[in-house]
């Protein structure tokens, strides 16, 4: 069960394991990329009630641990869970296959997962569609928005209300290519 309690021990240790990373192209504390992540799970579940929200939150706060941090796979199942540990380890790309494919990949395992993985994914996502890092130049521009629209493609079954969202994202990221 979802409780404050795990709520701040989810966000602690996310904090604590992202302490040294910043939002890319902005600065700011990797946090805030996570709230935003959790904003997006908690108003889709306003807008459609059907899912764990309290699990969809954690992989919320968790969902870039083991990709962009030291954390491992047995680190969050000792302190989270089986199957938070194996959701995230599904949001995680993996690094040793070529990176064209990766993302394929990578959302083939989140189909296999519960729903929550594939809300969680594509929360990330749209919180991911802001202004590009000014080092972007158009080609990675372009990639990323593709990369959005395999996601959208993928896990348009998930939940409708984020579907909406990212669909109107990635027209809105037209105008940074």
């Amino acid at each position: 069960m979802f409780t404050q309690e795990v709520y701040q021990r989810t966000i602690k240790f996310a904090g604590e394991a992202h302490k040294n990373q910043k939002v890319p192209g902005a600065g700011a504390n990797y946090l805030v990329h996570l709230s935003n992540v959790a904003m997006e799970v908690m108003i889709a579940y306003y807008h459609s009630p059907y899912f764990d929200v309290g699990f969809a939150m954690q992989l919320a706060f968790l969902h870039d641990s083991i990709e962009d941090t030291q954390v491992s796979y047995k680190q969050l199942k000792r302190k989270f869970g089986e199957k938070v540990a194996k959701a995230v380890d599904a949001l995680t790309k993996n690094n040793k296959i070529p990176q064209n494919e990766r993302m394929a990949e990578c959302l083939d395992r989140i189909k296999e997962q519960p729903n929550e993985v594939g809300i969680t994914k594509l929360a990330d996502r749209i919180t991911n569609l802001q202004r590009p890092p000014k080092n972007w130049n158009k080609e990675k521009i372009l990639s990323y928005k593709n990369e959005a629209t395999l996601i959208l493609e993928n896990l348009n079954d998930k939940n409708n209300y984020l579907v909406r969202r990212l669909a109107m994202k990635i027209k809105e990221y037209d105008a940074f290519i």
